[in-house]
């Protein structure tokens, strides 16, 4: 007969703390507390989220909308900090603000938080960061995942998911259709790197220029580390702020891919948005990342928002109220370039011109 080993394996042995997930938990409840709305039904704890769609009774035709994002390396950086309390902004910014392009209202987003090994005070700062931009954004998190990958990852690694929800009325979806030649593009200034390109940035300032995270840096005024943090600005509420004070024919989240090809997923056939870059300056650490790693303009602009988050674009007699709003809800906002028709043979659905303003 085989000798059987004193103790059978455990769940704890293999790794997997089930009392530190339970822990993670009730630590981030008080947090999910304040990220609600009145249509949410239960609490956290349940095997799925509720949510009251009798609210969308008040709409004739309504669409929801869905999205799901992360928040791509800048985990690391948050990782490297310590700092894990910001993160979550980034990641409902990322989410919510996809939805609201279309002119949907974000109801209730879900996350995933994946993990090498549960802490439960890093998890819970994890969820305050995401319930902090649900409020933000108007919308209530329903519930989520926390996941232990112990020999997946390591203990100190993690990684961040959502997916979000919204609606619209069927007749108020926003888009290509809607933008028409003489329309005027308003630009919304980012705070920052947001969530984008940070491969890029990692490999320039760490791996190429050897920069540590604690380094003072004059242009930016503070530490890289707190620059790289910088959580990314949620727009969600200004947007529709816009679509309730005039006319607004459609919006562009400038994520991945920079700014000339996320406008241009808006743009329809046979016109073409022409973008001024001496409207605006992009904040220092744009050209710092340049400057490291000698790094072209054409490239940054393919991976970085450049100082620009989010863009609108809206009749010519929409421009004063539109900059208006944007003014009375603390929101730097310009206008940055015009729809014009595309003559024959031309391909390029936006042209950036001119240079950065100094």
């Amino acid at each position: 007969m085989t000798p059987r080993s004193e103790f059978g394996s455990t769940y704890a042995a293999a790794g997997v703390d089930i009392e530190a997930g339970d822990r993670a938990v009730e630590l981030m409840k008080e947090w999910v507390k304040k990220a609600s709305r009145p249509e949410v039904v239960g609490g956290l704890g349940g095997f799925a989220g509720l949510f009251d769609a009798s609210a969308l009774a008040r709409y004739e035709r309504p669409l929801l909308a869905s999205a799901t994002d992360g928040v791509g390396t800048k985990v690391d950086i948050a990782r490297r900090m310590g700092v894990y309390d910001t993160i979550g902004h980034d990641l409902v910014g990322m989410v919510v603000d996809d939805l609201v392009v279309c002119g949907a209202e974000p109801l209730f987003m879900t996350d995933y938080i994946c993990v090498g090994k549960v802490y439960p005070e890093r998890v819970a700062a994890i969820v305050k960061g995401i319930a902090e931009g649900c409020a933000l954004a108007g919308c209530a998190l329903v519930g989520g995942e926390t996941a232990e990958h112990p020999g997946l990852l390591a203990a100190d690694d993690f990684d961040v998911a959502g997916a979000g929800t919204g609606v619209v009325e069927a007749d108020r979806v926003l888009g290509a259709d809607r933008i028409r030649t003489g329309d005027v593009v308003i630009a919304m200034k980012s705070s920052g790197l947001h969530s984008n390109g940070y491969s890029l940035v990692r490999h320039v300032l760490f791996d190429k220029a050897g920069w540590a995270l604690d380094r003072e840096v004059p242009e930016l005024g503070r530490t890289l580390g707190e620059e790289l943090l910088e959580p990314t600005r949620i727009y969600a509420l200004d947007c529709l702020a816009l679509t309730r004070t005039t006319e607004v024919h459609a919006f562009s989240h400038i994520t991945g891919g920079g700014l000339a090809s996320n406008l241009a997923r808006v743009i329809p056939e046979g016109l073409r948005a022409v973008v001024d870059r001496s409207t605006w300056t992009p904040g220092p650490v744009f050209g710092l990342v340049g400057e490291a790693g000698s790094v072209e303009r054409l490239e940054l602009e393919k991976t970085l928002n450049m100082g620009v988050g989010m863009m609108a674009v809206v009749p010519a007699e929409s421009v004063d109220v539109a900059l208006a709003t944007c003014a009375d809800r603390g929101m730097d906002a310009w206008v940055s370039g015009e729809i014009l028709d595309r003559a024959a043979g031309e391909t390029e659905a936006v042209t950036l011109t001119g240079d950065y303003a100094s």
